[in-house]
């Protein structure tokens, strides 16, 4: 009897244990916690985990006292963009300075200068107290290929690094006879009709950055390789742009608003290749490996066509724990913050559950010890093949290029792509495709520099004006497939 007894209160504390370890390892219910930090962000659930995790450790370890860590999670940075307008224009009519939110952590750095500029973010402390961190030659630069890690105003710090480029299944593209990607143009391919897998930029600031990049990077290409004037050459690198976007968009399956949808989509093989930012290509490739160590999804950058993109992290004006927050910050871009984007799951410093694959900003963690226990091993200061961004060049048509994409590509892309299947029919005749990719009615000393009425203030002027252009590039991918069809017909003759 003793035996047994001895044997059943080991089954249960074995029962027992991972209840109790679990209670040890939770975050501190709201309830409980001595202090509390509220967050919005668009980030992941793992990294919304894993920071959450680290933070209230480090925090307990720095002040003594527990804390609830709040995040707000609404959707991609448009969605964001849309709880903040609507938040602070609340605000404002009640006489109140915040919304309720301390901290804005993640997106590009093109959503953090839109809140910047409306005044809705606060000088950061991390300057003042860790100035040995910031500035040339330093951890974190103000700016690394064309792109800023944070603003003359310090309002918000680049967290950690990405790039936006192209994955694909090694096993789809070869059935279809294409060669494996290395620059954006390979996604204009005809003979990807139906098998690339694309990301709408209305939904998020990373993903109409990519657009952006896209289009800079033939505008670069135009006026390096013309011996024409650089206003000109600029023009034509940005015509060049266009249509590669109809090419791109003509080839698509979809425009997702959902981040890992593409990377899944190519890795189960119901998409050749699409488009995605690196830390979800990189944790596909790790999830759907083979035996043989080969996987069903690969990533890169495009040759010559994406930059180190900050993720940016600002204290919100009026937030309820302005001093927590500032110390999130601080976290964010301290050591132990940035081994937390690269480190191993398990190792010393990295994440509990999962890798987040991210690239960290501070330039001296890419050290041979703690790279030896990293997920990303690539140092982005020591790139020589990264594209540098000329923000003169595009900056001011971010917003346009995502609505030239609505317009001319999702809006229309039931009639785009019956005309590029009326054109692959007809072995894709040159006047179908001269017809097809007229981007004459959006030039770029018109739009190059932002356009007054699709970016103003006035929403009905914008939505009609987008429909008379919307209704002209519909007429051109009728008239498209309209020449196909009447070429296929002469050749049936």
């Amino acid at each position: 009897m003793k035996r047994i007894g001895i044997i059943l209160g080991l089954l249960v504390f074995i029962v027992a244990l991972p209840i109790v370890l679990r209670r040890d390892t939770q975050p501190v219910s709201p309830e409980r916690a001595d202090d509390r930090i509220s967050i919005l962000t668009p980030h992941n659930e793992t990294i919304r985990r894993e920071f959450g995790q680290a933070f209230t450790t480090w925090w307990k370890a720095r002040t003594g006292r527990t804390i609830y860590v709040d995040w707000r999670n609404p959707g991609g940075t448009s969605e964001i963009a849309l709880v903040l307008d609507a938040g602070y224009k609340a605000a404002k009519e009640t006489g109140r300075e915040g919304i309720g939110v301390d901290v804005f952590f993640g997106g590009g750095q093109p959503d953090f200068a839109r809140q910047a500029k409306e005044g809705r973010l606060v000088p950061l402390d991390v300057f003042k107290r860790h100035p040995e961190w910031f500035g040339e030659g330093k951890a974190v630069p103000p700016t690394w290929t064309g792109e800023s890690y944070f603003p003359p105003d310090l309002v918000w710090v680049g967290a950690c690094l990405s790039q936006f480029g192209i994955a694909w299944n090694p096993d789809v593209i070869a059935r279809l006879k294409v060669s494996a990607p290395t620059r954006w143009d390979d996604l204009g391919d005809p003979r990807l009709a139906g098998a690339v897998a694309l990301a709408d930029p209305s939904k998020s600031g990373s993903v109409a950055r990519s657009f952006e990049l896209l289009v800079q990077e033939q505008m670069q290409r135009a006026i390096k390789d013309a011996s024409l004037p650089k206003d000109r050459a600029a023009a034509i690198g940005w015509d060049n742009g266009l249509k590669l976007i109809l090419r791109m968009s003509a080839n698509a399956r979809y425009f997702t608003d959902s981040a890992s949808k593409i990377p899944r989509d190519v890795g189960q093989g119901d998409a050749a290749l699409g488009t995605c930012i690196d830390f979800y290509g990189w944790s596909y490739h790790d999830e759907m490996l083979r035996p043989d160590g080969t996987s069903r999804v690969e990533w890169r950058a495009p040759e010559g066509g994406a930059t180190y993109s900050a993720d940016p992290v600002g204290v919100l004006k009026g937030a309820p724990h302005p001093e927590i927050a500032q110390a999130f910050v601080e976290f964010c871009l301290s050591v132990e913050g940035q081994r937390l984007w690269f480190g191993k799951p398990g190792t010393p410093g990295g994440p509990v559950e999962r890798a987040l694959n991210r690239i960290p900003i501070r330039g001296d963690v890419y050290t041979p010890e703690f790279l030896g226990k990293a997920t990303v091993r690539l140092n982005p200061y020591r790139d020589t093949g990264a594209f540098t961004y000329d923000r003169e060049l595009t900056g001011k048509a971010f917003n346009t290029l995502r609505q030239f994409v609505r317009i001319a590509c999702i809006d229309s892309h039931d009639e785009m792509q019956r005309a590029w299947k009326d054109m692959a029919a007809a072995g894709f005749p040159e006047e179908a495709m001269k017809v097809f990719l007229d981007v004459s009615a959006f030039p770029y000393a018109e739009f190059g520099k932002g356009h007054p009425v699709l970016d103003g203030g006035d929403p009905l002027a914008a939505a009609d004006f987008a429909a008379n252009l919307g209704a002209r590039f519909r007429a051109n991918y009728k008239q498209a497939g309209a020449i196909a069809r009447q070429a296929t017909r002469i050749t049936a003759r």
